[in-house]
């Protein structure tokens, strides 16, 4: 299916933007904290699947974030699927990311996990009702489009996390805010932010289903500025080892309001200074990758390296350490635990086994005037994407796009501390991140290029 030559946007610079609520209608188990059997209570505020759907005349591109912790390979092909016979828009050219919220519904087998005798394995039908929130708020955004002109600027989300080992540490608070705006009656009808921080204020003892401070976000700016029916798409940045553990006061609501507003007032305010084009373009390709495996240690040195996490964190909560040592030791004490597992599955045969259902990983350009968004599959340390944004300061890299990688792309310095994102990851690191990184800037010199040449 093209694009139909009688409907009245073609040939035009359009956009459409849409929002449906996938938020569960019975308990479900809330994932992204081991060992806490944490069925949900209630919906604190609602799940949604967000899109927005261009066109520039010539081509088309669909984004759409979901608030869910990840999302498998498979699960975005059949989204991609359903998006594409609904729209005629390919599935390479959709753009399918989660917010990496910690509490919502388990959506994914990850092996790391699979000794946490607590996690059920997903609910087969709130799957399915997700993806088809996914299709449908896909689709209501391609139907909607119309004559649209986009505004540009950079908020600088300030105040909301840090690199959560060192928060001196690299990290990246500049929040792109791409503005879409009616050419009829400059109504916004849409707007696309990514921010590179993990949405963790509520913590396991939290059993309300809630996007997090992401979420309260976006109700801040809908309530204060646009409206409760404006969709707001915020992508996951590289923020694989960016987080509010050195910022929080308390793991609470009122917490991830009052983060959630100071990330809102940012996007208020970058709205406001946006400038608008009416004559964008868009640019579109991807590239597909195979990632290398992670050699795991020896059963023995696995057990080793577990006992002396654990020893450690008991040694700091008798010594009455700050609150945010204890959490990064309890998390490399879970990272350990992972890893001795992953060791047993090298050992069995199931980590190759596994990693293959990830691959081929897929690297995204979608570019909309003269800024570019990157999407990349997994959690990605947040120096990789400095590293391409110093090359290409227009370029914003969306991670947990088109699918998951069972777990962390780190850097050499986390494989060598053995921090937590090291411990649980399935593939090689720093080399599969460095593979991403180089195919990325190989993507974008083809795109800064000339046409013709």
């Amino acid at each position: 299916m093209s694009e139909d030559s009688g409907h009245p946007t073609h040939g035009r610079r359009c956009v459409g933007a849409a929002q449906r609520d996938v938020s569960p209608t019975d308990a479900q188990f809330l994932y992204g904290y081991p060992h806490v059997d944490r069925m949900s209570t209630g919906v604190h505020d609602p799940l949604l699947a967000t899109a927005m759907a261009l066109a520039d005349g010539e081509r088309q591109a669909i984004f759409v974030v979901v608030d869910i912790i990840w999302l498998t390979k498979g699960q975005v092909a059949e989204a991609r699927r359903g998006i594409e016979e609904a729209t005629g828009v390919p599935a390479a050219q959709i753009m399918i990311s989660a917010t990496h919220t910690h509490s919502g519904p388990i959506t994914a087998d990850l092996l790391s996990n699979s000794h946490d005798s607590v996690v059920p394995e997903p609910d087969p039908v709130y799957l399915g009702t997700l993806i088809q929130g996914i299709i449908q708020a896909a689709e209501e955004a391609y139907r909607s489009r119309q004559p649209a002109e986009i505004g540009l600027a950079v908020a600088t989300a300030s105040g909301i996390g840090t690199n959560r080992h060192d928060p001196q540490g690299p990290s990246q608070p500049e929040s792109p805010v791409l503005v879409a705006r009616s050419l009829q009656d400059q109504r916004v009808l849409g707007v696309l932010s990514v921010c590179s921080m993990h949405p963790t204020v509520l913590h396991e003892d939290s059993t309300l289903v809630s996007g997090d401070f992401f979420a309260l976000a976006r109700q801040y700016l809908q309530t204060r500025t646009l409206g409760a029916e404006c969709p707001i798409l915020c992508c996951m940045g590289a923020a694989g080892n960016q987080s509010p553990r050195h910022v929080t006061r308390a793991n609470t609501f009122d917490e991830a309001k009052r983060l959630g507003t100071i990330l809102g007032k940012a996007w208020e305010t970058a709205i406001d200074q946006a400038e608008f084009v009416t004559d964008w373009t868009l640019q579109l390709d991807r590239a597909l990758l195979e990632l290398p495996v992670r050699t795991l240690p020896p059963l023995q040195q696995a057990q080793d390296e577990l006992r002396e996490c654990k020893d450690e964190l008991q040694r700091l909560r008798q010594s009455g350490a700050p609150r945010a040592e204890v959490r990064t030791a309890e998390c490399n004490w879970f990272g350990a635990e992972e890893t001795l597992t992953l060791s047993r599955a090298q050992e069995s045969g199931r980590l190759h086994e596994f990693a293959q259902t990830c691959m081929p990983a897929e690297v995204q350009l979608i570019g909309i005037g003269p800024w570019t968004f990157i999407g990349w599959p997994s959690e990605v340390f947040v120096e990789f994407a400095l590293e391409v944004r110093q090359r290409y300061p227009n370029t914003f890299i969306v991670t947990l796009a088109n699918g998951d990688l069972q777990g962390y792309l780190v850097t050499a310095d986390a494989v060598e501390k053995k921090t937590y994102e090291a411990s649980n990851a399935v593939f090689a690191s720093p080399d599969s991140p460095r593979l991403l990184v180089e195919k990325t800037l190989e993507l974008l010199k083809t795109a800064s290029q000339p046409k013709g040449t």
